[in-house]
């Protein structure tokens, strides 16, 4: 089995390092990741200057990997289109540093480029940490490299990825794995006004996560209960549901001179 892997956090990033090792006992990996950390860039891609990669060598690894100067949605377009001399068979994202859980979605550069390698025909797996109390990437990266045996006998759905969240605890204290939906994740306090050294003003995004309750199906609710949640998602944004209201309200009439 090949595997290209690739993050947001940066091609150094603990996580992805651990990942790679602990895929590597059972695949052929591809590192194709950003040189430095491009987390929340959501599926933004180069498109006004070049995009640099070079050859790196990764400790542990005899293969060639690439670190590229652009986002996570950069970096499997160039793998899937001049970097790799073969496809692979799946792509890996992660294993990111803090959730991606709801909404996160949305601004995540770990599940967009997880989106990419989707676009273009490919299973893929978006992996994240949650690390409110502990960090240790270990037992998620085992857990994805047995999701990845697991997908190759099972196959995978089309236009499909998995968003795979982990709690960030002792692997021992994780009581099992959910398949969820998204839930729904806010933020309070998201713009911070600041002042440079001349006294202009600046802003700084950050912001605190209010978690809002689900039915106990949710992504959040499975990570808040130490359960790991594994998520279904694709990319088709249509709200079905209104679409036959939307028709009624006779757009039509809106072509017509007055």
């Amino acid at each position: 089995m090949k595997i290209l892997l690739t993050n947001d956090d940066g091609i150094q990033a603990e996580g992805i390092q651990t990942l790679r090792r602990a895929l590597s006992e059972i695949a052929d990996v591809t590192v194709v990741a950003p040189s430095y950390e491009r987390s929340a860039t959501g599926h933004g891609i180069t498109v006004h200057k070049p995009i640099r990669a070079e050859r790196v060598k990764l400790k542990g690894s005899d293969k060639e990997h690439w670190s590229v100067v652009g986002t996570p949605a950069d970096c499997v377009k160039l793998a899937l289109e001049t970097l790799l001399k073969e496809p692979p068979d799946l792509v890996v994202s992660g294993v990111n540093h803090g959730a991606n859980l709801g909404t996160d979605v949305l601004y995540s550069g770990t599940v967009s480029a997880a989106i990419e390698g989707m676009i273009n025909g490919l299973p893929y797996v978006a992996v994240s940490l949650y690390d409110d109390s502990f960090v240790d990437f270990t037992f998620a990266a085992q857990f994805t490299a047995k999701l990845c045996t697991l997908l190759r006998l099972k196959g995978f759905p089309p236009s499909t990825l998995l968003n795979v969240n982990i709690p960030g605890s002792q692997a021992h204290d994780i009581k099992g794995v959910r398949v969820t939906k998204l839930g729904s994740r806010h933020y309070i306090n998201t713009v911070e006004c600041r002042k440079d050294p001349r006294g202009r003003e600046y802003f700084w995004l950050a912001g605190d996560v209010v978690n809002v309750e689900g039915d106990g199906d949710t992504d959040v609710d499975a990570v808040r209960n130490n359960y790991v949640s594994v998520s279904p998602i694709h990319f088709d944004l249509t709200n079905y549901q209104v679409i036959d209201t939307v028709k009624s309200w006779g757009f039509e009439s809106l072509l017509k001179e007055n």
